[in-house]
């Protein structure tokens, strides 16, 4: 059973500006997200599922549609506010999408089959697509239906240009997840790697931690684990016009419980992204060098 690619394509781009997503960064204007379902293909994937929201569908379809269709099985479904649980509305005024954990609820009746997850803006390299498939490849000889997380040192994922958000990993001697911790706020110091937190202190990271880029390999089991924890998160006080509902806070509290295991898949393969407008390019020259050193065609999709 070929495995499936989740893309999570329904943010705002708020710290960009506007919709990177789409943004080409490839000499034949391709995206970031281009390169990712080129990667997966070679892997073995058999679909890609988009998950976007309703008011950026034509302008994703458009640029898509044309250049995948003829390669790989597509899907599209949409995360909009209010796809809530029964009894649960919208708070007055949030215009903020849920978060990752909210997105992957709408992908529940696309997948049936192990899948992987992965932002649109995030270049992950062909390396992280394929030591994912190997898992998934080792977990159906050996019959098993454990997670997977595919990990990045903490200091080949920063920008130069402002703060991001990744999620901390806890291994023990196997390599098996302890715990993932979302931090929303980290950056390059004169000091070092710090986490700023909302009054302003800092607490100073480690350089080779393993941090989560939310690239995932998960089963289906997952999508009743998701439901649950939305409900308990929109039980907390989730009104707030900002709260977001994150995956590895999921992931973190089923380890947590005892309910599933996480295999950090440690990847030395090269990381970056778009999350400010000056971050571009870095990645355009990035990509350059990749087709120069023979990683990628100079034009992907013929």
């Amino acid at each position: 059973m070929k495995p499936t690619l989740v893309i999570l394509a329904a943010g705002m781009g708020s710290r960009y500006g506007g919709l990177k997503q789409i943004d080409p960064i490839g000499p034949s204007g391709e995206t970031i997200l281009d390169y990712s379902v080129f990667d997966a293909i070679r892997a073995g994937f058999g679909k890609v599922v988009f998950i976007i929201r309703k008011d950026i569908e034509n302008d994703f379809k458009e640029v898509f549609v044309s250049r995948l269709s003829k390669h790989i099985e597509i899907e599209w479904v949409f995360q909009e506010l209010d796809k809530l649980p029964q009894g649960y509305s919208v708070p007055p005024g949030r215009v903020k999408p849920w978060g990752t954990g909210h997105a992957l609820i709408m992908v529940a009746n696309a997948v049936k089959e192990p899948f992987a997850v992965i932002n649109a803006d995030d270049f992950y390299g062909h390396r992280a697509f394929e030591t994912i498939a190997g898992f998934f490849n080792e977990q159906e000889k050996q019959k098993k239906e454990d997670y997977a997380m595919v990990a990045y040192e903490l200091n080949n994922t920063l920008s130069d240009f402002g703060t991001v958000s990744r999620g901390i990993c806890v291994t023990d001697s196997q390599g098996w997840l302890n715990s993932v911790t979302e931090l929303t706020k980290i950056a390059k110091t004169a000091n070092g790697i710090a986490d700023i937190q909302p009054d302003g202190k800092t607490t100073m990271l480690r350089e080779n931690d393993p941090v989560s880029m939310n690239f995932w390999g998960f089963t289906p089991s997952l999508f009743n684990h998701l439901e649950y924890e939305f409900t308990q998160f929109l039980n907390s006080g989730a009104d707030h016009l900002k709260s977001e509902f994150y995956i590895p806070s999921v992931v973190d509290s089923l380890i947590r419980s005892g309910q599933e295991k996480v295999k950090v898949l440690r990847n030395p393969g090269q990381w970056f992204g778009i999350t400010y407008q000056e971050d571009k390019p870095m990645v355009v020259e990035k990509v350059r060098n990749l087709i120069r050193n023979g990683h990628y065609p100079e034009k992907l999709w013929e």
